[in-house]
């Protein structure tokens, strides 16, 4: 079999007839990414494949870097002001001994997709293919709007701060028609949540002057979030986004809690008492809201981040210095949760996602207990992170099939910072109508391609318009 071929990842005939023929054309909803609203509107053609790819400066795909590290590669030609071919040329030497690893998959799919370019990339075709891909970068189809339109996407949900004024947002709303795309905000309060970060009283001050609230306790916390979500829903925002590193819930009285913010705002020494009992109040008003507002809640778990200290010192988070995580707990913890905000009926539609996949039965088990009123209310989300490789999406999959109803799920996100990332939407194409063509093989699922069919388009595309209501 040639280097992905056409029928890359089909097994059978029956999952090539399911891909090609069904799950291959269907739309895209981007509904978790982290591309930058202000480039979508800017629209700039990028002036080499290093800035679209690799970096420009501390932005861009740390999972590249963590290759690139790993093969030896001076930091300069990674995060640093290293010369921009050298960069690229260092990605190439990284990516031909990546055999395995699916960035070697994307990398090519990409460039051929994109690109048109069908050659290996290696050190010896690198100038060529540098040569060419520059080339057409600077033609107006590689402009980012039509790099997201040219994708078949309709709906990119960015991740943007609860007091962020969606600027960039509000100028892509007047353009929407013409740019054959939505571009809608998905609330992540990473700011609120690290309570026991020096800034988070710096923090609070702006999101009082953006909400009009002004925040001395936690009930005007609650207060300014409720007119940040009205804001971000009258802007078409209909998701947000919690990552916890840990989580023990341990619930507290409003006094006490005022008492703790007071402390956070102070940046006075917290206990992990006390931070447990903030994001455990916090969580339940989140929840809250998110049901008041009929938005989705997605949870993002059991990351271990910012190993390399004096890294992160020096360039900061999210450049590949993240692992799986290993709160054995993290689950159970959750479950008190959940069963706390059953009592009340205040569960939102929400969709789970950890980083360690032993996390997955647990997750799946404890979400079938409270489902109801809602198709799927609550998710398995996609194999995040270390786990979007082919097995781990086949894993994901088997998992979500066996504990609950496949034919319901939301399907494939980027989580990405690149707008060259949408050939993954292929790719967990692929390995979704291959396991259902296996299935079929062993006799377990009808032989029937437009039953089947059905099911890996509404899972592609047709179940995330509806679910999330766009």
């Amino acid at each position: 079999m040639s280097l992905l071929n056409k029928d890359f990842l089909l097994e059978n005939n029956l999952a090539k007839t399911l891909f090609h023929d069904y799950a291959q054309k269907m739309p895209i909803i981007d509904f978790h990414c982290h591309l930058n609203p202000e480039e979508i509107y800017e629209n700039k053609n990028y002036p080499n494949i290093t800035r679209i790819w690799l970096n420009e400066g501390t932005y861009g795909d740390h999972y590249k870097w963590r290759l690139m590290r790993a093969n030896g590669v001076d930091e300069k030609y990674i995060t640093g002001d290293g010369d921009e071919y050298q960069k690229f040329f260092e990605w190439a030497k990284t990516i031909e001994k990546s055999y395995g690893n699916p960035l070697y998959e994307w990398t090519h799919l990409e460039l051929r997709r994109f690109f048109k370019i069908d050659d290996e990339l290696t050190e010896e075709s690198a100038p060529k293919i540098w040569q060419e891909a520059n080339r057409l970068l600077q033609t107006e189809q590689f402009k980012p709007r039509n790099l997201i339109k040219n994708s078949n996407v309709k709906v990119v949900c960015t991740t943007d701060d609860p007091a962020s004024e969606l600027k960039y947002h509000k100028l892509l709303k007047k353009e929407e028609k013409q740019n054959g795309f939505k571009t809608l905000p998905a609330m992540r309060p990473d700011k609120l949540i690290q309570i026991d970060r020096g800034e988070y009283g710096e923090y609070l001050e702006t999101l009082s002057k953006v909400s009009g609230v002004k925040i001395s306790k936690f009930s005007d916390i609650v207060a300014a979030l409720h007119q940040r979500f009205e804001f971000f829903t009258q802007m078409g925002g209909r998701l947000s986004d919690h990552s916890l590193v840990k989580f023990h819930f341990n619930e507290a009285s409003e006094e006490k809690l005022d008492e703790i913010v007071q402390k956070g705002i102070n940046n006075a020494p917290l206990k992990q008492e006390e931070i447990d009992q903030y994001l455990t109040m916090l969580l339940e008003k989140l929840m809250e809201l998110n049901n008041e507002f009929d938005w989705t809640m997605q949870f993002h778990i059991n990351s271990n981040r910012d190993l390399n200290h004096p890294m992160f010192e020096k360039i900061g988070p999210d450049t590949g210095y993240d692992a799986v995580g290993t709160q054995p707990d993290i689950v159970a913890q959750f479950t008190k949760l959940f069963t706390k905000m059953q009592d009340t009926d205040q569960i939102p539609r929400t969709i789970f996602y950890s980083l360690n996949n032993n996390d997955w039965m647990e997750l799946a088990t404890m979400m079938g207990c409270f489902q109801g009123g809602t198709k799927q209310k609550l998710q398995l989300g996609a194999g995040w992170w270390f786990n979007d490789t082919a097995e781990g999406i086949e894993n994901q999959l088997r998992t979500f099939a066996q504990q609950s109803l496949l034919p319901n799920f939301v399907g494939m996100l980027t989580d990405s910072r690149s707008f060259l990332s949408y050939p993954r939407h292929e790719y967990f194409r692929r390995v979704l109508c291959n396991f259902y063509g296996k299935l079929a093989e062993q006799g377990r699922v009808p032989d029937n391609p437009e039953k089947l069919g059905k099911i890996v388009q509404d899972i592609s595309y047709n179940n995330a318009k509806n679910y999330f209501n766009f």
